[in-house]
């Protein structure tokens, strides 16, 4: 499955994010905790270079528990700060400001030394489509600020926000990248839904999905589809999870289409269990 896609908003986003780094302190990365690599965007690295920065693990409450701390555990040994959170509920999000405020502690202490009014601390908010900025952005400001959807490319244009903690965020749309060089990178934002689903082939990406489900999670798999997964295809065992959850047509011919929705839908919101796609070690 060959997946590229990068409309014309994306090129003007890169450079929005170009044209504003120099606007803020600090800039606070958000990716997906289930595909930490995948939802990094390097295109984001190079722009942000030495700029201070926080990781921000969101949808941990989707991703492998134990995983996650190993994603936390990586960042540490190469000195970033790095926090798990659950936008949509709110979980973890207070710690974003104080680690903020900690990283630029000695900037700040240098200002008031010198009697420099302390101005509002402005951080950039940067991420691909879908990872949840603007549930993040609601959660820290208290308000809905921003507009979300569940779909990639529903934030748009730049917004100043004020937050709590003397914290003033620039939201910037979401940005992917021009060329996927690895075809599993362009797989795993499609599974979690970065990459609009009107321009995929669903059936496949489902039959791409349960490829992956058997090698990382089969047990999880097993549980919630009550299926077998020794010695059967991919296809074979969504052609049984079809017929357990009835997406058959007339003849009992199967229903790819429903069946590719139904496991891509159960995935997306963690009802096949916590799964996580990358790990560090790999």
């Amino acid at each position: 499955m060959n997946i590229n896609w990068y409309p014309g908003h994306m090129k003007k986003t890169r450079e929005l994010l170009k044209t504003n780094l120099k606007l803020v302190d600090i800039v606070f990365e958000l990716l997906d905790a289930r595909i930490p690599i995948s939802s990094k965007n390097p295109d984001i690295e190079k722009i942000i270079g030495n700029k201070p920065r926080v990781v921000i693990l969101n949808k941990c409450d989707l991703a492998d528990d134990v995983i996650n701390e190993k994603w936390i555990n990586y960042y540490r040994e190469r000195n970033i700060t790095a926090i798990l959170i659950n936008a949509a509920k709110n979980v973890g999000t207070e710690r974003i400001i104080e680690e903020a405020n900690k990283i630029l502690k000695e900037k700040l202490q240098k200002l008031k030394a010198k009697g420099i009014k302390q101005k509002p601390v402005r951080a950039m908010i940067v991420g691909i489509p879908n990872v949840g900025k603007s549930t993040l952005i609601n959660s820290l400001s208290g308000r809905k600020s921003a507009k979300t959807g569940n779909r990639p490319g529903v934030t748009r244009g730049k917004q100043w926000i004020k937050l709590r903690g003397n914290l003033e965020l620039l939201d910037t749309p979401g940005i992917l990248w021009p060329k996927f060089e690895d075809q599993n990178v362009g797989l795993n934002l499609a599974f979690t839904g970065a990459i609009k689903d009107e321009i995929m082939d669903i059936e496949t990406l489902a039959l791409k999905l349960i490829e992956r489900l058997i090698d990382v999670a089969p047990d999880k798999l097993k549980d919630r589809y009550k299926v077998e997964l020794e010695d059967k295809t991919p296809l074979q065992v969504m052609e049984e999870i079809a017929l357990k959850r009835g997406c058959i047509l007339k003849g009992r011919d199967i229903d790819y289409s429903r069946v590719a929705h139904l496991i891509l839908d159960e995935f997306r919101k963690g009802t096949i269990g916590k799964i996580t796609l990358e790990r560090p070690e790999k």
